[in-house]
């Protein structure tokens, strides 16, 4: 993992396309804004998580039914 220190008003630069931003530090929050391109998909990781298990189910419900029908075909 890359550390950095930034001030607020301060940037990074990720490749071409992505900026992260220190917008404002309140007490122990920090707050960033990130300029990416609109097909950048940008989550919290606790909702990519959520995203991901949710994906997981539903794949393996379809995969569930997929199944059901094939059964019904023998």
């Amino acid at each position: 993992m890359l550390v950095l220190t930034r001030k607020v008003g301060e940037s990074i630069q990720i490749g071409e396309d992505i900026s992260i931003e220190v917008v404002a530090v309140e007490g122990d929050q920090i707050k960033i804004g990130i300029d990416a391109p609109r097909h950048v998909d940008i989550h919290r990781t606790e909702i990519y998580q959520q995203i991901l298990e949710a994906n997981r189910q539903a794949s393996q419900t379809e995969h569930t039914i997929e199944l059901l029908k094939n059964l019904k075909k023998d």
